[in-house]
């Protein structure tokens, strides 16, 4: 395998007695701290309803981002397609390129990110469901991106965008087989959530088996998020899992929630039996979450591992980001640099 690059998955975090404002305000700050450490890109999420989740305009919160920070690629992860006109998200996408050339990802996923009454109050037409048509919107957005519209086409006219020549580098994102598909067939980068689903590597495989070389790139780009929590000693990483643990648990259960303190955690997850270890975490010490990251890449064949996580206080967050960092060794090579 080459040389594994690091990157974040940031879905905006709001802490129980904290602010959706200050969970922002912590996205920029892990921005600016990413962007030092020598992580590849920085992904925000999106996100709808409830209060665990700040998260939810990525192409709002990318342009501070990527004005806060020099090096980091910046992106979506991701756009959830559905709720948006292709060639809202081709412009809006178009702009941020013009401005940061060279340094935007547009993630496309199929999800609601949310639940079917949020997913109903999103969309314009109320009078009846939306149409799956997930496919077609990725084709006429895609059109839109390479100016690939056949010249007597309705929209081919849309296709001169406002941030040209700079366009963003396209992504899909997914978490079933389906998606792996349509990304294989269309020669897009391919990111893979762990995080929802752990039993991934064979669809990350069949991706890579069936990925059309001719299409956009001329090899399969494989990426994979994996929820990941550092700490400089093994059971304290563990713990701090705790206050993640509850929020998913009262998610799966309906009922979303910030992010608990930890030792409120603890006693729910003691009271319920509720252990949390349904999806995957890696959690530990710095040797053992480079070896469980690199385990998974390994098991993905991917060569990115897009790091999520989510803590109680946001200075263990910043600082898990930093030991992952060091384990790797982009820390002391940003310094010798």
């Amino acid at each position: 395998m080459s040389i594994l690059r690091l990157s974040v998955l940031d879905q905006s975090p709001v802490s129980e007695s904290s602010s959706g404002a200050q969970a922002l305000a912590d996205t920029l700050d892990l921005a600016r701290l990413a962007d030092a450490l020598g992580y590849h890109r920085y992904w925000v999420a999106e996100h709808h309803g409830g209060g665990m989740i700040a998260g939810s305009s990525p192409e709002v919160l990318i342009g501070p981002i990527a004005a806060a920070t020099r090096s980091l690629r910046v992106g979506s992860g991701g756009v959830m397609l559905p709720h948006y006109s292709p060639l809202k998200v081709a412009e809006s996408f178009s702009i941020l390129s013009g401005l940061f050339p060279g340094r935007i990802d547009l993630g496309l996923g199929r999800a609601s990110g949310t639940d079917p009454m949020t997913t109903f109050a999103l969309q314009r037409d109320r009078r009846q469901a939306a149409p799956d048509d997930f496919p077609q919107q990725l084709a006429e957005l895609l059109a839109y991106l390479d100016d690939d519209f056949p010249p007597d086409h309705p929209f081919a006219r849309l296709a001169a965008l406002p941030g040209l020549p700079e366009a963003p580098e396209p992504w899909l994102l997914g978490s079933s087989p389906q998606s792996a598909i349509w990304a294989a067939q269309l020669g897009l980068p391919y990111a893979f959530a762990d995080f929802i689903n752990r039993d991934g590597a064979g669809i990350a495989a069949d991706y890579r088996d069936r990925f059309d070389r001719g299409a956009r790139l001329p090899e399969p780009r494989t990426a994979v998020a994996v929820w990941a929590l550092c700490a400089e000693d093994a059971d304290e990483a563990w713990r701090l899992t705790a206050s993640h643990r509850m929020a998913m648990a009262m998610l799966m259960r309906g009922r979303p929630i910030p992010i608990p303190p930890v030792d409120k955690a603890l006693r729910f997850l003691d009271t319920t039996g509720d252990s949390g270890r349904r999806r995957r975490i890696v959690a530990g010490d710095p040797p053992t979450v480079r070896e469980g990251l690199e385990e998974v890449a390994r098991e993905y064949g991917a060569d990115e591992v897009i790091v999520v996580t989510i803590t109680f206080d946001h200075a263990h967050r910043r600082r898990s980001y930093e030991l992952i960092a060091e384990a790797f060794g982009l820390s002391s090579g940003l310094r010798a640099a």
